[in-house]
Parts: structure tokens; C-alpha cells; sequence
């Protein structure tokens, strides 16, 4: 364990003035990925003052009481971590060196996780109000790297890193970067990703045991004096003679798949409910799903025929990410390169711009970043707060006329060639734009996809973004393939919500666990109180393989406007092939509607 208050490598110049507080900047490493589950191996705590100084650093060993995990990552054997203190024998001074400061990490929600937990089992409150995440607010910023991996950012800003997957170097070299990032966001008038933390998980939000979904395809709805096939999808809704448990329990067993909700696709509802009161039961009678009271259920549950297994398509072999270049000739598409911020106008006129932008070859941005190329002013775009740093930036104003201009002798002249990159910094690829509709496919489905939608931070109110794990029907299997802000994750882990700001969220999925009765994840978003996406204006989403990796195609979704809820991207199945999709379908209704076409009914 190390102790100490030097302020080693102070900065050498201050953070900007709007942008201090006290930090507390974090890393941890652990035996696994899944806080509730794994453990913390070891922690490093760097804090600094709001004027940059680092003002101390504590780091010290853990043991667990557990197998340490990856040795190989980490390098922290059982030898290594027998004589180390117990989490709960170091709280104490962690909790002093987080109380009253904003937790600062790379990929933040993750440290942020497994602290809560480990907090928890010791018997007290993380004490953690806010946190930053360096991954999201460089993200923001847009940097010319290939990924945004805590060795490339060192190498980016020129911080040294000494021994990668050690909590303490990691601490040190997250400092230096923090500190970089920080004046960049400045220079850009760009606001910190702050994220409001809960005083501590709770219980009811953790996630569900692991469920495993049914084996066999649905064969449709159960025929007048029929039997029962494996894979039929039956509810259940009343009092039950036999014990509810007991009677899910042998449908499962004999191959049924039990679901919580009645849809079009359900094969059949278990009631003794004659007057047809719940929820369940009128949806029955609304999509004509057969019904039989549970008598009548147990005697066919005697005789289940086989059903037809889902088939694990053949798994292609990883390919390397690619992407496509423009089908078409730059005089087609004379805006290729270009990275355009539309300020102003009615929100019909500014989705008709940045549409008109992408067929032109350009991407629109939603914020002001390093990336952002031009600028275009519709009505009363000169009023908005960011023109001030776009004056100060020397970025290239336009007004519609710019556009309009397009495909003439009077085109906007192509984007010229970037200036080469540092050495230490490769080339990349830009992401693929692709317009609402727009599908491509998913090279590399080795590893976790992280799909993630950005907008201008709105003045009041909040935007959730939500997953839904699907089958081949476009229905859950379970009410808990909801994956929301309040259960973050679905029952197998194989997607997850990450919350990194007020007006960026990310879903990861893990498409390579995921079992082949699930065909799609829909992500979608929706907005709080009175508001519709016409206050908040258009939508970034971005498609990217790995944690930090650049992204492999984005679009900017600007379908809605009295809308509450949009449906942003899908990834699905197509064959052997998963594939992303932007969609950018919105709907007047809210979430608990949309929910229910997806067959989890939130109010029953």
C-alpha cells in the first residue's frame, strides 16, 4: 500500500477557469468483468484540486477471497494478493479520498460499478455524488486517433505510460490525459459529461439469475383439440390451482416457452379467469389467442410433442473492420470529408439540411468537436451560444444557401485532405455514414459492439435510452430483456446500458454469447415530462467494435419531431452475418407503449 500527499507530476499549467473541482481520478483491477459478481484485485486513487495540482496518491493490494481471474492481464496471482488487506479494511480511506469529490475514470461506469458493489458488501455508502468518464468526454472531442484506449490517448497527449494494467501507472497517466482533455473541452466550449450517481445500487435493480431461453422456435398457436409443441409460447394470468413456480417450472422442463406478456405470437393463454379481467386476458381476446383454462393445460402438458431447435447459424470467420468507399465520383458527392454543425432554424428545416448533407457525401455533428469541418446558420442560427467559439475556432460559416448551391457550377468545393497525423498517431478510416435506413455489416463479432446515441444536451429534462433483446419474432423472451436505465443489463449479461453523461448513453453487446434463439437488439430512446425530440433536435448514433475502437459507422437520426419515443438502430441477425441498421422511427407514444409492441407489458 502507498500513501502520499507530494502532488508527483503536478501540471504545469491550470484547468480552465468553469471547468474546477475537486477530482478524485480512479482505477481499478479486477477478477472479472461483472461487478456483482467479481471482485477488486487492486485500487488506485490520484486526487487532484481545482487548480490542476495533484494533491495526492494512495494505491494498494486487495485480496479478494477468490481466484484472481486473467493472471495474464493483470498479473496478480493468489501469491501475489494472500498477504494484501480486505476490501472492507481499506474502505475507510478510500471513502475519505472520494467523499466530496467528482470520480473521474476511463470508462468510468465500470470502476464506478464495482466500487458501489464492493462498498456494499462492506457494509457502507460509495460516496460518490458525480462522476466523468474520460472515454466519453474524449469521445466528445472527436480526436484524430485510431481508438480512444488509454495507451492511445497517453500517446496522443504525449503522457508517459510505464506498465499497462498496473492501478497505480494507470492512475498517474489518466491524470495527464484528464488534464489534456479537459483544456481541449475548454478551447471548444464543450460541457463536462457529469454524471449524477445514486447514493448506492439498489437491491431491486440488481440483475435477475441468468435465464435460459427456450430451445425450440415457436410453432405457431395451439390448434382446437391440438397438442402441445415445444417451443409454443404460453402466459399465464390468475390464481393457479398448482403453485405458479411449480407449474412454470414443468412447462420449461417439457420445452414451452413461458412468457410474461400476450402478444400477436403467443400461442396460448393458461386462465381460469371466465370474465376475462387482467390485462392478459383482454389482450387475448383483442389478437384472437386461444385460451384454456389450467386444467386443461396440465392434461396436455402430459404430452408435448417435439418441436424444431433453433439452429446456431455457421459462424463466419472474423474479418477485419472495413470500410466501404463512396460508390459514387466527389462531383457527386462534393461534401465527402466534410463534418458539419447545422445551428438554427425549425426543426423541419434543420432535419431537411442535415439529410440534404448526407446525400451530398457529408456527416452533420450534433456538438462542437475537433472533428466539426463548417458550419451552417439557418434562422436565428447566430444566436446560438456555441457561435461565439465558432468565431474564436476561425470555422468556415455558411448559410443555406451552401447547400442549396450543391450539384451546381456554384458545388462547394470537396473538403481538403486532413494534414498527416503524428506518427504516434495512425491513420484510420473515417466511420461510414450512413443515412436513416442505412444498413452495413458487422465485420468482427468476436468481440462486444457498443452502440452509441449523442444529442445536444437539452435545458430541462432527460433522454433514456433503452435495448430490447429479441427473438425471431421481434419479442422478448423475458419481461428482463428490457434493458433500461433502472436494470442495466439483461439476465445473461450479453447486453448492457452505460450511462456516461447527460446527453450520450451506450449499449454493449456481447454477440458472440448471445444464444440463437435472440435475433435482434432494438435500441431506442425516449424523453421525459413534455418534451419531444423536436426540442432536442437530432440524434448521433454510432456502431463501434470494442471498448475504445473508432467507430465503424454512424448516423444522425432527425426523424421525429412531436415524437416521444425514437427508435434509433437495431443490430440483427441475417444468416451467419449480424448487421447494423440506423432506423430513426419515431412515435408520438411513450416508452411503456412501445414496450408493449415488443411484448413486455409495464404496467401488468
Amino acid at each position: 500500500m502507498t500513501l502520499g500527499n507530494t502532488a508527483p507530476g503536478s501540471l504545469t499549467t491550470p484547468f480552465p477557469s468553469g471547468y474546477a473541482h475537486e477530482w478524485a481520478l480512479v482505477d481499478v483491477e479486477t477478477s472479472g468483468l461483472v461487478a456483482r459478481r467479481d471482485r477488486v484485485l487492486s485500487i488506485a486513487v490520484v486526487t487532484m484540486g481545482p487548480d490542476g495540482e495533484r494533491t495526492g496518491e494512495f494505491s494498494t493490494l486487495v485480496n479478494p477471497g477468490c481466484d484472481p481471474g486473467p493472471v495474464h492481464v493483470h498479473g496478480l496471482t493468489r501469491e501475489r494478493l494472500s498477504g494484501a488487506p480486505e476490501f472492507e479494511q481499506v474502505a475507510g480511506e478510500i471513502e475519505a479520498l472520494l467523499r466530496g469529490r467528482v470520480m473521474v475514470a476511463h470508462n468510468a461506469q465500470f470502476d464506478y460499478g464495482f466500487l458501489d458493489h464492493e462498498f456494499s458488501r462492506a457494509g457502507k455508502s460509495l460516496p460518490v455524488s458525480r462522476r466523468l468518464c474520460t472515454l466519453a468526454l474524449n469521445r466528445r472531442l472527436e480526436l484524430p486517433t485510431p481508438d480512444l484506449k488509454l495507451g492511445t490517448l497517453a500517446a496522443h497527449y504525449g503522457v508517459q505510460q510505464t506498465k499497462a494494467h498496473d492501478a497505480l501507472d494507470d492512475t498517474r497517466v489518466l491524470a495527464g490525459i484528464f488534464g489534456a482533455s479537459l483544456r481541449e473541452a475548454a478551447r471548444l466550449g464543450l460541457a463536462l459529461p457529469l454524471v449524477p450517481c445514486p447514493p448506492r445500487q439498489n437491491a431491486r435493480f440488481a440483475p435477475s439469475p441468468p435465464k435460459t431461453p427456450c430451445a425450440y422456435r415457436n410453432p405457431g398457436r395451439l390448434a382446437e383439440g391440438g397438442p402441445l409443441v415445444q417451443g409454443m409460447k404460453v402466459a399465464i394470468t390468475g390464481e393457479t390451482a398448482t403453485a405458479r413456480t411449480e407449474l412454470v417450472a414443468r412447462s420449461v422442463a417439457a420445452g414451452l416457452n413461458m412468457v410474461g406478456s400476450v402478444s400477436r405470437h403467443t400461442s396460448l393463454l393458461v386462465t381460469d379467469d371466465a370474465v376475462a379481467r387482467s390485462a392478459k386476458a383482454r389482450r387475448a381476446a383483442a389478437e384472437g389467442v386461444p385460451v384454456i383454462d389450467e386444467a386443461t393445460f396440465l392434461r396436455l402438458l402430459g404430452d408435448v410433442r417435439p418441436g424444431t431447435p433453433h439452429q446456431d447459424p455457421a459462424v463466419p470467420a472474423p474479418r477485419a473492420p472495413k470500410r466501404p468507399e463512396p460508390a459514387v465520383s466527389t462531383a457527386d458527392k462534393p461534401l465527402v470529408g466534410r463534418r458539419v454543425l447545422i445551428l438554427g432554424g425549425p426543426h423541419a428545416d434543420a432535419a431537411a439540411a442535415r439529410t440534404r448533407l448526407v446525400e451530398l457525401g457529408g456527416s452533420a455533428a450534433v456538438n462542437l468537436s475537433r472533428g466539426v469541418t463548417d458550419v451552417l446558420l439557418l434562422a436565428e442560427g447566430d444566436q446560438d451560444r456555441r457561435m461565439a467559439r465558432v468565431t474564436e475556432l476561425g470555422l468556415p460559416v455558411r448559410d443555406a444557401g451552401w447547400l442549396a448551391g450543391a450539384g451546381t457550377t456554384d458545388a462547394p468545393a470537396p473538403a481538403p485532405a486532413p494534414a498527416p497525423a503524428p506518427a504516434e498517431e495512425p491513420s484510420h478510416p473515417a466511420p461510414l455514414v450512413l443515412p436513416r435506413g442505412g444498413v452495413t455489416d458487422l465485420p468482427d463479432t468476436a468481440q462486444q459492439w457498443h452502440l452509441t446515441a449523442n444529442w445536444a444536451p437539452p435545458a430541462n429534462g432527460e433522454v433514456d435510452v433503452v435495448a430490447f433483446v429479441l427473438d425471431e419474432e421481434g419479442q422478448v423472451t423475458f419481461d428482463e430483456d428490457l434493458v433500461f436505465h433502472g436494470a442495466p443489463e439483461n439476465p445473461g449479461g450479453t447486453v448492457r446500458l452505460l450511462a456516461d453523461g447527460p446527453a450520450e448513453q451506450t449499449i454493449t453487446i456481447d454477440l458472440a454469447a448471445l444464444p440463437p434463439a435472440f435475433h435482434r437488439i432494438a435500441v431506442a430512446a425516449a424523453v421525459d415530462g413534455d418534451m419531444t425530440f423536436g426540442d432536442i433536435g437530432a440524434v448521433e448514433v454510432t456502431a463501434a467494435p470494442g471498448g475504445g475502437d473508432a467507430p465503424l459507422a454512424r448516423a444522425t437520426l432527425d426523424a421525429a419531431t412531436t415524437e416521444r419515443t425514437l427508435l434509433l438502430a437495431e443490430i440483427y441477425r441475417r444468416g451467419p452475418v449480424w448487421r447494423f441498421r440506423a432506423v430513426g422511427q419515431g412515435h408520438d407514444f411513450g416508452l411503456a407503449e412501445l414496450a408493449r409492441g415488443y411484448g413486455v407489458d409495464i404496467a401488468d
